[in-house]
């Protein structure tokens, strides 16, 4: 397959007004190809979309003309921890060294490239992502599946009276 016309796109934030933003027009784009090609991403919608965009630095597509074929996003504190989440390439374009390249363009990042660890979760793809050096590490498999807390199940008044002790 020939990919020379195929772009990478780094956007340092998304929404913004400048040139490296990822648009809100893109969205439906992205949810598209999520529903499509990532299982664990159906049923996504655009306005959690956008508040995981918001908080993700980089964010890098992968473009042929005007259609989204691919993308990637890290989250960071740039120096110690940094977490690549929601690779993906179409199947249309799978096997060309794209997916390779979207990875690797994120781990390029200021933002990532000094971190002392890497950490990706992945179901089917660890021979792909062992290729480009990561490992399985069985010692960080804890996971919590939260449950966000109502605010009318807190009281606050109850909490800042039990907080409080007794003269």
């Amino acid at each position: 397959m020939d990919c020379r016309h195929i772009q990478f796109c780094v956007h340092e934030s998304a929404f913004a007004e400048t040139q490296d933003s990822f648009r809100q027009q893109h969205l439906p784009q992205l949810q598209a190809l999520f529903e499509e090609m990532a299982f664990w991403a159906r049923g996504r919608r655009l306005d959690d979309w956008t508040v995981a965009l918001i908080h993700s630095k980089p964010i890098v597509t992968v473009w042929d003309q005007e259609r989204l074929i691919g993308f990637a996003r890290a989250t960071s504190d740039g120096v110690y921890r940094a977490t690549i989440w929601d690779v993906v390439i179409h199947s249309d374009y799978q096997g060309a060294g794209l997916g390779r390249k979207l990875v690797e363009t994120v781990l390029m990042h200021p933002h990532v490239n000094r971190v002392e660890r890497v950490y990706l979760m992945t179901t089917h793809q660890q021979p792909f992502y062992e290729r480009i050096g990561f490992e399985v590490n069985s010692s960080t498999t804890m996971v919590l599946f939260n449950r966000p807390m109502v605010q009318e199940s807190l009281r606050v008044a109850d909490l800042a009276q039990s907080a409080v002790a007794e003269p």
